[in-house]
């Protein structure tokens, strides 16, 4: 009997932690079926700008914070650029591959130049060269607190080969470049708290890979 109830306790305990750990949510979880443009050829980078998903398929807003919490890590898919294409994105945005996510809150109009948007605060920046090919994940030694309405962005101040083509149309993602949607090499990302800048450019048919891992507060039961 004392090694029946040994055994059961046991499996309670393991039991546990997978409880504790539903909790956590994958925001953006990325389809093994989407993958990095790179090496294709030719193989696109996300260079100097800041964006997010506005719609994946039939989600809309996937990238918007539902209740207050936490962000606690971020994922980045990279594809793995050939020795030419890392040289080319490296001399273009003048710098290795970088990326850090930010919490932005759009403002409530929308004006000619895009819907305004301001950083809240943001992770440190990353580099991303040693991981190419890979889908590293970065915890948080500080984690990020979010709230309603935010929006968790993407944010590459060089380039990062972490672009998904080819999707079907009903894929799309805000940047904060304007107004010339087509010159992506302009300085367009943002990275200082406090500042606003117009999310003036939409792409459609693709999506940038990336997703993090968010902590809901605990919802009060006593009332």
């Amino acid at each position: 009997m004392k090694r029946l109830l040994t055994t059961a306790a046991l499996a309670c305990a393991l039991v546990v932690p997978a409880a504790a750990d539903a909790r956590y949510r994958e925001i953006g979880a990325v389809d093994s079926s989407v993958k990095p443009s790179c090496p294709a050829d030719p193989c696109q980078a996300i260079g100097r700008v800041t964006g997010y998903m506005n719609r994946l398929g039939s989600r809309k807003k996937p990238f918007r914070i539902p209740h207050s919490g936490y962000i606690t890590a971020w994922t980045i898919h990279l594809g793995a650029p050939d020795a030419s294409q890392i040289d080319f994105f490296t001399n273009l945005f003048g710098g290795p591959s970088q990326a850090r996510v930010g919490i932005v809150r759009p403002g409530k109009k929308r004006k000619r130049q895009g819907r305004a948007h301001r950083l809240l605060q943001q992770t440190p920046v990353e580099e991303l060269d040693d991981y190419f090919g890979s889908s590293p994940t970065f915890a948080l030694a500080k984690p990020l607190r979010v709230k309603p309405g935010n929006y968790v962005a993407l944010t590459v101040p060089t380039w990062a080969p972490a672009l998904g083509l080819g999707l079907a149309r009903d894929n799309s993602w805000l940047s904060s470049r304007q107004p010339d949607c087509e010159n992506v090499s302009q300085r367009a990302a943002t990275q200082s708290v406090g500042g606003i800048r117009h999310y003036g450019c939409a792409y459609r048919t693709a999506r940038l890979l990336y997703s993090v891992t968010y902590v809901p507060d605990p919802r009060p039961t006593k009332r």
